[in-house]
């Protein structure tokens, strides 16, 4: 009865059939499986630094330094991987070649307003390094940095760009936030966001990255990570949605928090230090009150024509 059948003419209607039923499925549950494709592409890639002698030990290897940076190696590829891949993904399966061309001119969106880069260079900076004014021993340890201080941070700020920036953003903003504010209140679509981004970096605190995944300091990440959303959202709906300024803040709060702060307060600890949780926090509040916890969106400005499907 199947003598006459031809396998090699049926397997491309199998292949049609099976990518036909992928496509349908990411298109169903967009967010769902940007989500999940993410946290399974980072963790993966990030399996060889966990399991290294910079994290639970499992295999007997550290990891070469990159740019002086023994970490870097180790957070890279699963930085690069996840969000990025996650987010090409699933725009080429509901998007196609038109949505892929609009998600790459957005991350040369450069033309936004000084106001913005001066917010994002000079203000927020500014208000990260007093927050730490408010700590136990903070005024008496302040010092401003000598000339000297200038193109270390700025080298350290590029890199930021290039690394943290440019792996996470173009994902958890241009790609997720996008999405959840059309379905959900723009403030409960930022914190869902900023849990969720707290929990993909959740197994580098397995690593000296993290320093251990004690519940303490998780909870203060999660933290930072809220506040930085909701900051964060609000420039990307005030912005026009410019993923170079999303980028750069992302940048400059990494810079401000590592070596900025080291700078400014060598004396103190900053080992997850409270102070950017406060500085964060306290820009996150101003902007909540004064956008009514809107952060800046407007559905009917949305620059984007993109209809997004019922479904998460």
């Amino acid at each position: 009865m199947l003598a006459g059948w031809d396998r090699t003419r049926d397997l491309p209607n199998v292949a049609a059939m099976t990518e036909n039923r992928w496509r349908a499925l990411v298109a169903r549950r967009p967010l769902i499986t940007f989500f999940v494709l993410a946290n399974a592409v980072s963790w993966l890639g990030w399996a060889p630094y966990i399991l290294s002698a910079d994290g639970l030990g499992v295999l007997p290897y550290r990891l070469p330094e990159l740019l002086g940076d023994t970490q870097l190696l180790g957070l890279m590829p699963g930085a690069y991987l996840g969000p990025l891949t996650a987010a090409f993904v699933v725009t080429a399966a509901t998007e196609g070649r038109e949505g892929l061309r609009q998600w790459r001119s957005r991350l040369v969106r450069f033309r936004v307003g000084w106001r913005w880069y001066a917010f994002t260079l000079l203000v927020f900076p500014a208000v990260l390094i007093a927050a730490t004014l408010a700590l136990p021993g903070g005024l008496g340890a302040f010092q401003l940095p000598g000339i000297e201080f200038l193109p270390m941070i700025v080298a350290y700020l590029v890199m930021q760009c290039l690394t943290s920036g440019l792996a996470e953003e173009p994902g958890w903003r241009d790609f997720a936030l996008h999405r959840m504010q059309q379905r959900l209140h723009p403030l409960v679509a930022t914190v869902v966001l900023g849990v969720l981004w707290a929990i993909w970096h959740f197994p580098l605190f397995l690593t000296a990255w993290g320093g251990g995944a004690q519940a303490s300091v998780l909870v203060q990440f999660t933290l930072i990570t809220i506040g930085l959303s909701i900051v964060i959202s609000w420039i990307y709906n005030r912005a026009g949605n410019s993923l170079p300024m999303v980028i750069l803040f992302h940048a400059a709060f990494n810079t401000v928090a590592g070596p900025g702060q080291r700078a400014f307060y060598p004396a103190l600890d900053h080992q997850w230090s409270w102070s950017p949780v406060i500085g964060v926090w306290a820009l996150a509040v101003v902007l909540l009150v004064a956008t009514r916890g809107r952060l800046g969106y407007d559905a009917t400005a949305v620059p984007r024509a993109t209809a997004v499907p019922a479904h998460a």
